[in-house]
This record gives structure tokens, C-alpha cells and sequence, in this order.
């Protein structure tokens, strides 16, 4: 199989979708692979490292999308790349389609076959390459979270930590998953107070026992979030339906009992986001405010780390992606994780999430492959 990688376009976006160690193992199964160039520069992977590996340098992005029958990218195509799909190509990616409709009705005409890294679901109901970025979400939303609490960015002017004979900042998290795990993590790390909300028992009773008395823990309610948000510094949202439009539990009536300058971190904004006050920004211009609370809401967080992120992430995708490319798609999807992964296929919508968040039909993937 011909398969592609181009120079990611969204906004500060530095990850790449292979690394050269991925094209050596396509390469080593008999693949051929295609390369933009100067597509890996900004995760530190020159082009001769690429064609060290065995790919072939091509000059510009079309010419790829052209040339390959799988694309692999990170980021959701954007408008320009629209009129580059076509019918049957293989897109491998993060898609976020519940709150994307123009990419979605452009996939649906372009019949192509779209693979949503953030939908594929193993047998243990984990979302093995949606993991990675979660992971490093979660982290950096404490790390951004800690910065715009400084004054000079809106902020209140408050240290996580504090220092002797200072209170330490209240932390808030909404969600107990992959992201709000990893942002407790980093949050008790740095000696924050921080409470955890989440609508699973079990899930609290796990994070009780990893964390102990370092935080605490409690159901998600609407009652339980608007009293601990009027004393939060900082909110982290977290929440996460796979494939589907994320619930708003941060509502906008919150805002006005909350301390000026506090800070509302939206790890769920590339899913419609989790706060009713939430609006996609960039990392030319991540934070906006709203009755005195700092929003960040930036679509791509782990883009601010392309290294740490690329690795991760290619590490996660790279063996589906093989299995993609050696069997065929549809045969690929006897492995559930790949199956759970196609959201569109030849002009229908296979993923009943997305179909539900768009009010689009769904069609099961059994019946079309």
C-alpha cells in the first residue's frame, strides 16, 4: 500500500503523523511511503532522517494526497485540504467530527474511508490512541492552567503550591478519565488542594485509592460542581463521550460566583467542549475572559509539545496502522479497535455517536464491508 504524511496546517500544530521509525516499519512490510517535506520539522525529524528510513520526499501536500491510498495524519483536515479527498482514500486521524459538521458532509461526499484515532475502542473499552494525548493533555493542562493564573496573563496572581504561611490554590477537576487522572497527578505533584468529580463510583474509588488523602473526591452533580467551582482557582475540564458531543457541565451561571481571575482549562474543546462559556482557541491566542474567568480552550493542546507528542502518539498508531495497511481496511476491522475507528465509509456515517451529536443516519460498518 501507498501511504502518505503531510505537513500538519491548524494553527501551531508541530506534531507529525509518522515518525521515521514508523516508515522504517512500513517500509520493512513491503509499504511505500510518502513524505511532504519538512513534515516532521517541527517534532525535531529532519528530511534526510526520513529518507534514511526509506520514504520518498515529495514537495508539496497535493501531490501526496494524490499519490497515496492511506493518509496518516494528527489533526482533522481543514477546509483547504477538503477538495484534496476523494473516494475510497484511507484518512487515518484524529477527526472530532461531533463538532465538525462541514468536515463531516465534505468526508461524506468525498466517499472517503475515515479512521478517527479518538473513537477506537478495545475490548476492554479502552481508547488505545486517544490514551497517549490524553495523557499529555491532562499533564499540560495543569502546566497552562499554573501560567494564566499569573497576573500579568488575567489571572489572580496565586502559586499552585503556595509557600509556608500562604494558602495553596484549590484545584477542580471535572471528569476522572485518562485527562483528569493525569492533571491530578500533576496537580497533587505540585502541592495543590484539588478536588475530582466524576459520575462513576468505581472510577472514584480507584482515584481515592491512588491519590489517598491528597484529594478529594466527589460524585459529579450540578449541585457538588457549582459549589466547588465558587471556590476553585483553577477548573480543568475533562469530560469525554468517544466520538460523541461532550456534556456542558461547567455552565455559564457559574462564572460570576467564581474568584475573579480564576482559570477554566477545556481539555474537551476539540469535542464541542464541556463548558457552556467555551469557544476554540489557538496558541497564537489561547485564553479569552468571561465575567472575570481566563479561558483556555486551545483544540490542540499537545501541539505545544511536539516531541513528547509525536513520539507518543506514533507509538499508539502505528501497529493499526499496519494492520491497515497489510490487510486491507476491510478486513483490518475483524480487530474491534479498527472497526470502532471508522466513522465514515463511502458516503455513510458508521459511528453512532457522531450520527447521534449530528442528527445524521447511522449506518452499521457490518452491512457496507
Amino acid at each position: 500500500m501507498k501511504i502518505g504524511c503531510v505537513k500538519e496546517i491548524k494553527n501551531n500544530e508541530f506534531r507529525v503523523g509518522l515518525s521515521p521509525d514508523n516508515v522504517k516499519a512500513y517500509v520493512a512490510a513491503g509499504h511505500h511511503v510518502y513524505i511532504e517535506k519538512g513534515a516532521g520539522i517541527g517534532s525535531g525529524f529532519t528530511d534526510n532522517e526520513y529518507v534514511d528510513a526509506g520514504a520518498s520526499l515529495i514537495d508539496n501536500a497535493a501531490d501526496v494526497w494524490n499519490l497515496v491510498d492511506m493518509m496518516v495524519k494528527v489533526k482533522e483536515p481543514l477546509e483547504s485540504e477538503y477538495p484534496l479527498f476523494r473516494e475510497g482514500l484511507i484518512l487515518y486521524t484524529y477527526l472530532h467530527l461531533a463538532a465538525d459538521k462541514a468536515q463531516t458532509d465534505a468526508l461524506l461526499a468525498g466517499k472517503v474511508k475515515a479512521v478517527a484515532y479518538e473513537t477506537m475502542q478495545e475490548k476492554d473499552r479502552s481508547l488505545p490512541c486517544l490514551a497517549p494525548m490524553s495523557q499529555i493533555a491532562g499533564r499540560l493542562s495543569i502546566q497552562e492552567g499554573a501560567k494564566y493564573l499569573e497576573k500579568k496573563f488575567g489571572g489572580e496572581g496565586i502559586l499552585l503550591a503556595g509557600v509556608p504561611g500562604t494558602p495553596k490554590a484549590n484545584v477542580v477537576i471535572l471528569g476522572g478519565g485518562t485527562v483528569g487522572m493525569n492533571a491530578c497527578k500533576i496537580a497533587v505533584g505540585m502541592g495543590a488542594n484539588v478536588t475530582i468529580l466524576d459520575i462513576n463510583l468505581k472510577r472514584l474509588e480507584e482515584l481515592d485509592n491512588m491519590f489517598g488523602a491528597h484529594i478529594q473526591t466527589l460524585v459529579s452533580t450540578d449541585s457538588n460542581i457549582e459549589r466547588v467551582v465558587k471556590e476553585a482557582d483553577l477548573v480543568i475540564g475533562s469530560v469525554l463521550i468517544p466520538g460523541g458531543s461532550t456534556p456542558k457541565l461547567f455552565k455559564k451561571k457559574y462564572l460570576p460566583e467564581m474568584k475573579d481571575g480564576a482559570v477554566f482549562v477545556d481539555v474537551a474543546i476539540d469535542q464541542g467542549g464541556c463548558g457552556e462559556s467555551s469557544r476554540v482557541t489557538t496558541h497564537d491566542e489561547p485564553v479569552f475572559i468571561e465575567d472575570g474567568v481566563v479561558h483556555y480552550c486551545v483544540g490542540n493542546m499537545p501541539g505545544a509539545v511536539p516531541r513528547t507528542s509525536t513520539i507518543a502518539l506514533t507509538n499508539a498508531t502505528l501497529r493499526y496502522g499496519l494492520e491497515i495497511a497489510g490487510k486491507g481496511l476491510e478486513s483490518a476491522c475483524a480487530n474491534q479497535a479498527i472497526a470502532t475507528g471508522v466513522n465514515c465509509y463511502l458516503g455513510k456515517i458508521t459511528n453512532k455517536n457522531v450520527a447521534d451529536a449530528l442528527g445524521y443516519e447511522f449506518t452499521e460498518l457490518e452491512s457496507l464491508i
